[in-house]
């Protein structure tokens, strides 16, 4: 009897919390990590084209490692589309005003740019310090390696 290819359907999958605490992290290494966790890759049963991600709440982004001199080389841009919108901040002005957008944009575009990657982007909770509302979902704490 030949085996079956197994396919997980959407209500299938359970998905859990994990908490990522992100202090002394270097942002692209664990980024990387973050976005296997919400694409369901480190599960026996991932399915392409089924979300079956889990959850994952970052904390003390703030307190992130970039290496080298990428706090003042590296640059954010943004484009409002009319002439003169163009607006530049350096890595390092971010950090300090919005620690979460830095975190926020690795992981998005380590993830499929499709309907499917926006939903899995969505269980993505990044804060600044150490606090986060998700206590009632019990996160479990993930190491990354």
């Amino acid at each position: 009897m030949p085996r079956q290819t197994y396919f997980a359907k959407a209500g299938d999958i359970v998905p859990q919390w994990h908490h990522v605490d992100a202090e002394g992290q270097i942002l692209g290494r664990m980024a990387t990590q973050i976005a296997t966790i919400l694409m369901g890759k480190h599960r026996p049963e991932y399915t392409p084209h089924v979300d079956c991600g889990d959850f994952v709440i970052v904390t003390n982004a703030k307190d992130i490692v970039l290496t080298g001199q990428k706090l003042t080389q590296r640059v954010k841009m943004r484009y409002s589309g009319y002439p003169g919108g163009l607006k530049m901040q350096t890595f390092k002005r971010v950090l300090e005003k919005h620690p979460e957008r830095l975190v926020e944009e690795a992981v998005s575009r380590m993830l499929p740019k499709s309907r499917l990657g926006r939903q899995m982007y969505k269980k993505l909770k990044v804060y600044g310090g150490s606090e986060h509302p998700h206590q009632a979902q019990t996160p479990a704490p993930f190491t990354l390696t």
